[in-house]
């Protein structure tokens, strides 16, 4: 039976498609999604809505189950900010509502919004060349890993963890077939084997567990060494008190924008942005597009338009680095406005605030009995995300139930002891002081 709202459900339809791409069947369509990820079974669906009115109806059941008001402490990738009004007011205006990758006949100063984005990035990040914003980090991750394979022609790809799971699984499936994911340990980086066939070696600063991991300059100079690049993942809003990647040798700089004056939206709003120096060898392999800034033909008046246009999939279709479609662009002009806001010192007492919370949540919290904060324990000074342990004799999701039942959103569970949890400026400490006080009566 065909789907009211999937048209291509309508078998016709269906047989039409398949005959325009040139496969047989549905399955020779998608005969390159590896095996281990299929699910060979129906998905678990309700019975498809009819009509509109049952639709709205569905959605308005589904939204009234939300906790509002609930504290939060979970981060892990999507993070709680405060968003200055301003950021906002921007974003709605009518000439950026479409900021849409293509070419409208009239930009109203979209280019130059984008310019200034990526010139207060640049400044952040101090790198030179930075891109329009891609999907979200996780793309903008693997694409910065492509480059680096091209750029080296080796085939290799070590990632020292810890590292998001699903950001693991979203790098080895965008850079397949022509490179191979290597996993390994941050405790084992002494022992890398930088052969001659390692194209990159990534890392992250904070780390998906929130740490400012000390060993990654060394990193950097043995990746150069073997003849590898440095590919390092930040979380920028860190930056106004964390030494940015490229002063520790990184040669492509990748993350995720949201932190910057973009609102957590049911898990979304992200943007990734790449970054290198101005290495012709560097810039020529973005695929995505740079917005530079020309004089006109009247002087005093200039202009804003791409860069070397030629790399994009826009100008050469399939002859592309890789295909360049749907951009995050608003979200890059809501991140420059953020950032022309907040300035060097509003970035600053920022960073500032979210490392004293993190240090006080994770003393606050190793207070209480069958509770631990083991990177706090180890001399290691995290940012925003940390580690708890829970040593009890309930589990970590058992406690986040507890937890949500008293009004509170716990860390995100890794595996039965332990979860990441995570507090930012906005959090006070009065709200730390009320997540220890509910784990102490829910661990007694």
């Amino acid at each position: 039976m065909a789907h009211p709202y999937i048209p291509n459900s309508v078998p016709a339809v269906r047989e039409r498609m398949l005959k325009a791409v040139g496969a047989a069947s549905v399955e020779e369509f998608y005969a390159d999604i590896p095996e281990s990820i299929r699910l060979r079974r129906p998905l678990d669906l309700p019975a498809p809505l009819r009509s509109e009115a049952e639709l709205v109806r569905h959605l308005d059941g589904l939204l009234a189950r939300n906790t509002p008001g609930a504290l939060s402490f979970l981060g892990a990738g999507c993070y709680q900010h405060h968003v200055p009004a301003v950021v906002d007011e921007v974003a709605t205006r009518s000439e950026f509502l479409t900021a849409y990758a293509g070419e409208p006949y009239e930009d109203h100063g979209r280019f130059q919004a984008l310019w200034e984005y990526q010139s207060l990035m640049g400044e952040l990040l101090e790198l030179d060349v930075v891109n329009v914003p891609t999907y979200d980090g996780f793309q903008a991750t693997g694409t910065a890993l492509r480059m680096a394979g091209r750029v080296t022609g080796r085939r290799t790809l070590l990632i020292v963890g810890p590292v998001d799971p699903d950001k693991l699984s979203k790098i080895a499936d965008y850079v397949r077939p022509d490179h191979d994911v290597v996993l390994v340990d941050a405790a084992a980086v002494a022992d890398l084997d930088l052969s001659a066939d390692v194209a990159a070696v990534y890392c992250e600063t904070p780390n998906y567990h929130g740490i400012l991991d000390a060993s990654v300059p060394a990193l950097a100079a043995r990746a150069h060494a073997a003849g590898a690049l440095l590919v390092a993942g930040c979380n920028p809003i860190s930056l106004g008190v964390v030494a940015p990647p490229s002063a520790y040798g990184a040669d492509i700089v990748c993350g995720d924008i949201q932190p910057l004056g973009i609102r957590m939206s049911f898990g979304g709003g992200n943007a990734g942005f790449i970054a290198t120096r101005d290495d012709p060898r560097l810039v020529s392999e973005f695929p995505s597009r740079l917005f530079g800034v020309i004089p006109t033909t009247v002087e005093g008046e200039y202009g804003f338009g791409d860069v070397d246009y030629e790399r994009t999939s826009f100008a050469v279709r399939e002859e592309g680095k890789e295909w360049v479609g749907t951009a995050a662009a608003l979200h890059g002009i809501m991140a420059g406005v953020y950032l022309a806001l907040m300035g060097p010192q509003g970035m600053r007492e920022i960073g500032e605030t979210i490392l004293a919370n993190t240090a006080y949540a994770q003393r606050r919290l190793a207070e209480i009995p069958g509770v631990e904060a083991p990177s706090a324990a180890a001399g290691q000074v995290s940012f925003a995300d940390f580690l708890v342990r829970f040593t009890g004799s309930l589990t970590a999701a058992e406690v986040n139930t507890r937890l949500l039942a008293l009004g509170i959103h716990g860390g995100k569970v890794l595996s039965a002891t332990d979860a990441l949890y995570c507090v930012t400026e906005i959090h006070t400490r009065e709200d730390i002081d009320r997540l220890a006080q509910a784990l102490e009566e829910i661990t007694a």
